[in-house]
């Protein structure tokens, strides 16, 4: 009698289909445990930034970065405390250019320093390029909007930098939520923030540099400008219920 030394067609087609059934369930999984050590990276290097801006702010005696713009300029100004240019300034989500096919909110800005700062974010020839972003309202000018110095009572309520689909932003509290995730449009600079990059969360540092990670519809409750509205029309203070919320945005929490 011959010995049998190998496996039949119908074994083999079952062992497929086995660990193919095995893929489908772990692979969920799987993709779950991947964005969740990704947004602990990327709230390990929002961590790293508060030292940066920490080390900045003592050598300018508390003061923002001073002229119009000036904010946006923070990979230059922040550069002598930072190493890992084109890691650290990247969230392990969203490391891809947009010129390079890099969608919101997974997608990251360039920028050149030739022609005296920055360019269009599409801009292939950027010198440095990223996936976070910075308050422009913080900024050492004369504007009634402005925080000028670090040294305030609503310090931790005031954010500095975090996620953000360009290197900074103006946002007011009249401007409402993107209509569909992943969409920006621009003038509103909310929808520059306002990204589902960490499962309705964006990771933050604020001006007394704690670092935590803050809901998309608590944008609307921080206080971004000395003006701004902290319970305006988005905020459930104001008045705002879930049904308000565009319908990608209705099952996150409330603030």
């Amino acid at each position: 009698m011959r010995n049998r030394n190998g496996f039949t067609l119908i074994e083999l087609l079952v062992v497929i289909a086995i660990v193919a059934l095995l893929m489908a369930i772990l692979m969920p999984a799987l993709q779950r445990v991947k964005k969740q050590a990704q947004a602990v990276a990327c709230m390990s290097n929002i961590k790293q930034w508060s030292y940066c801006w920490h080390m900045y702010l003592e050598e300018s005696d508390g003061r923002f970065p001073s002229g119009d713009g000036a904010s946006g300029d923070w990979p230059a100004k922040l550069r002598p405390f930072y190493r890992d240019r084109g890691k650290l300034t990247l969230c392990p989500t969203a490391t891809k250019p947009y010129n390079d096919g890099g969608r919101v909110p997974f997608g990251a800005w360039r920028w050149t320093p030739q022609g005296g700062g920055w360019t269009d974010f599409e801009d292939k020839q950027g010198e440095d390029y990223g996936s976070y972003g910075m308050d422009e309202w913080l900024s050492d000018r004369e504007d009634e909007n402005c925080w000028r110095t670090r040294e305030q009572k609503k310090a931790s309520n005031i954010p500095l930098f975090f996620d953000c689909v360009v290197w900074d932003t103006y946002p007011s509290d009249t401007q409402g939520p993107p209509e569909y995730d992943g969409i920006v449009v621009l003038p509103n600079e909310m929808h520059l923030v306002c990204i589902n990059r960490h499962k309705g969360y964006i990771n933050t540092v604020f001006v007394d540099l704690n670092v935590r990670k803050v809901g998309l519809k608590e944008l609307w409750t921080l206080n971004w400008h000395r003006n701004f509205n902290t319970e305006g029309t988005w905020t459930t203070a104001g008045g705002a219920t879930a049904s308000d919320w565009p319908d990608w945005m209705r099952h996150l929490k409330e603030f």
